[in-house]
């Protein structure tokens, strides 16, 4: 690394060859040369410009003056090179009468900016403008500026800028703004003729069509238009108007069929709608959303928010975007169940987590007009390590603390009728927390609807089944009276989160219309292998737990007591096909795959929409061997009876759509007559003129018309001319 510096004033450079690449190397350069121009400037107490020249291609440049300047004026004179040397002389002290305004500001103890400000007009003059302020070539200022910072009339640094700004192109009709826009009437004119006009109110570099450019504006890039539509030319010519074609590429009959016609006569014209005036809204672009404030209902509608008697929203920690949120609105008639996961290193002292039952004893409007309270029943959990994980963290001073009361649960049931809430009931669990180091706790929030007995489940469609909601299933309830109603469940499918495993996976709903397939894995060991009944069992309890209903909704929308809005659901085992015997190391007849097939059919529409109901589902299980298998890879399962190894659990669903026959009933004469049916016999009498018919898509129509007509002209001729027609005038005239 190589440091030159041959005066305090001038820039260093710091050389780091084969170390850096250039564009790195660059950018370290000028920071250690910022970094050592401060360190240079505060120790020799001198003051630099940096940086020590600049190019300004705009109205406004500044620089910053570094080190001790508070007793330092500065001066701003216009400089041009020599005409021998090429070289500008030595800083001045000296002022002079510029088109730049000097100002400077503090930034730093030892840091001043200083800013130049051009005085003057950009505006390109126009044809017979006498405004002197105006510029009268595109290149507007071209100069060279030299700044000088003096103690006295002793210059100690000095900054050159080279100026070179070109006029802007405004508007030469420039009028003032009226915040209205006028919108041409587009059955004569396109509503877009001029795209390439981007700018408002300003002149577009080679776009000829835009009108805020003057004649002077145009004659710099007149021969560079844009061409196409993109350049103004929306409404070509038609391929019809003699203007348009050669006199090298027209045919020789295009001069007898051409078009003369004017250029507003086109066919791209007239497709549009008339316009009018529109009035712009002045206002920010982007800002920020203010969320409105609680709107009183008078009833209650499926998906309105629950309101307090004081008009706020009844809110209940909840998910959103896979985050919990502590004041998310609850919805009527909108069951939802969560779980919030909170790392804590102290007691809480705050809601969620810390609250009292006083909390939540808050009157709630009822949608009729009157207000319920809700009923608070705490309990304390039995085993709260369920919903607590210590993480490996070291364990701090609090390492025997316990924080008491800690909310674990919230459920609320609201009970409904109609439009309104009759009662509402919360269940607060709470437990007791110890802190060893860092703690997570697992908190459950829930929210049921309970129309007496029934709870609120929403509908996949009314009445039909729409694709992509769920497939409702159905378990039989008994009544004391002998009377039974079907209580509402759901058909799953495994769902891959987590680490995989069957005993921590969750699942999710099998949906209308969607086929999938899905799995878990299940750690089975050679010990496991030596229990086949047990391991059978096992698995044969977690493909259940998938499919618990024994009825299935044929519509979207069933009614629990209606036993026609049911289907069963039918189950059936898939037996291996050979019997295998189990052995020390294998098992077999593991249910390892289980299978929906769903039957549905369009049955009718309504407004215009298919509705689809589902006539079958059958769920079936696919059988499998499992054994161990030492041939390679890990042996550790073969040798150690404990070690595990993972085998695959899947599910899967698939949709069948029955075909409808739109087919009119055969009659009976088609049902018993099988001479004319053309699909029950080889010879087909009906169709014996089919190539006259618009069925026949083999040639067109009209050519087989004709061929048609041809050969019945043949038939006829030949009738005319044979031995019968002979004999049939013999036979007259003999009359």
């Amino acid at each position: 690394m190589t440091f030159l510096a041959s005066r305090p004033d001038e820039v260093a450079v710091v050389y780091l060859r084969g170390l850096l690449s250039p564009t790195l190397l660059q950018k370290k350069t000028e920071l250690l040369g910022v970094l050592m121009l401060f360190t240079l400037a505060h120790t020799q107490n001198v003051v630099v410009f940096q940086p020590s020249h600049l190019t300004a291609s705009g109205p406004v440049v500044s620089a910053l003056l570094l080190g001790n300047s508070s007793n330092m004026s500065l001066s701003v004179r216009t400089v041009s090179p020599s005409s021998t040397t090429g070289s500008i002389g030595p800083p001045s002290c000296g002022a002079e009468v510029t088109q730049w305004v000097l100002t400077r500001e503090q930034v730093g103890k030892t840091a001043v900016r200083v800013q130049l400000s051009l005085e003057r007009s950009l505006h390109l003059c126009g044809e017979n403008e006498t405004d002197p302020d105006c510029c009268s070539n595109p290149l507007c200022v071209l100069e060279t500026l030299q700044v000088s910072a003096c103690v006295g009339d002793t210059p100690q640094a000095s900054l050159l800028i080279q100026a070179k700004i070109h006029a802007l192109l405004v508007p030469g009709n420039a009028a003032p703004a009226d915040n209205k826009t006028s919108i041409p009437n587009q059955v004569y004119q396109p509503l877009g003729p001029c795209p390439c006009d981007l700018t408002f109110r300003a002149c577009d570099v080679r776009c000829c069509c835009d009108k805020d450019c003057s004649n002077e504006d145009l004659t710099l890039f007149a021969s560079h238009c844009l061409p196409g539509p993109f350049g103004g030319q929306v409404s070509p010519p038609p391929d019809y108007q003699c203007s348009v074609q050669s006199a090298e590429n027209s045919p020789d009959w295009f001069s007898f069929l051409c078009v003369h016609s004017p250029p507003k006569n086109n066919p791209f014209l007239g497709l549009f709608y008339r316009g009018n005036v529109v009035k712009s809204k002045p206002g920010p672009t982007f800002h920020r959303p203010v969320l409105s404030a609680p709107v009183p209902v008078n009833v209650y509608v499926e998906g309105s928010p629950i309101l307090t008697l004081n008009d706020q929203y009844l809110t209940i920690p909840q998910k959103l975007f896979g985050q919990c949120v502590n004041n998310a609105p609850v919805a009527y008639l909108k069951n939802f169940k969560v779980e919030c996961v909170t790392r804590l290193r102290t007691c809480p002292t705050e809601p969620p987590l810390q609250t009292l039952p006083g909390d939540f004893r808050i009157q709630v409007k009822n949608g009729e007009g009157g207000d319920v309270i809700v009923e608070v029943t705490d309990e304390v959990a039995t085993d709260p390590s369920q919903s607590i994980s210590t993480t490996n963290g070291a364990a701090t001073s609090a390492e025997s603390l316990l924080c008491e009361n800690v909310t674990l649960a919230l459920d609320y049931q609201f009970y409904w009728k109609e439009n309104s809430i009759t009662n509402i009931t919360l269940t607060r669990t709470v437990g007791t927390v110890p802190l060893n180091g860092s703690v997570v706790v697992t908190t459950r929030y829930s929210a049921v609807f309970l129309n007496g007995d029934f709870m609120s489940e929403p509908n996949s469609g009314n009445p039909g089944y729409q694709v992509g909601r769920p497939v409702i299933g159905g378990i039989m309830d008994i009544f004391d009276n002998n009377t039974g109603s079907i209580q509402r469940t759901s058909i799953n499918l495994w769902k891959s989160v987590g680490d995989g495993l069957c005993f921590n996976m969750e699942k999710t709903p099998v949906l209308f219309g969607e086929n999938s397939t899905s799995g878990c894995l299940l750690p089975v060991s050679r010990h496991n292998l030596t229990q086949c009944d047990l391991l059978r069992e096992t698995v044969a309890s977690l493909q259940a737990d998938l499919t618990t209903a024994t009825y299935v909704a044929r519509t979207g929308n069933p009614d629990p007591l209606t036993g026609t809005d049911w289907i069963n659901i039918t189950f059936v085992m898939l037996n291996s096909s050979t019997t295998i015997e189990d052995t020390t190391s294998s098992c077999y007849g593991i249910q390892f795959h289980q299978h929906i097939q769903v039957w549905s059919l369009i049955d009718g529409t309504i407004e215009g929409r298919p509705q689809r109901e589902i006539r079958a589902l059958q769920v079936s299980y696919s059988m499998s061997t499992w054994s161990l298998d030492c041939g390679g890879g890990d042996i550790s399962p073969c040798v150690d009876p404990q070690e595990t190894w993972l085998l695959p659990i899947t599910s899967s669903v698939t949709f069948t759509d029955i075909p409808v026959n739109t087919e009119p009933p055969k009659t009976r004469f088609q049902i018993n007559f099988t001479e004319y049916d053309c699909n029950r016999n080889d010879v087909c009498w009906p169709e014996l003129a089919f190539p006259l018919t618009r069925y026949y898509t083999g040639e067109p129509y009209s050519q087989s018309l004709a061929k048609g007509l041809i050969l019945v002209f043949f038939f006829i001729a030949a009738s005319i001319l044979g031995t019968p027609w002979r004999q049939i005038r013999q036979a007259w005239k003999a009359l």
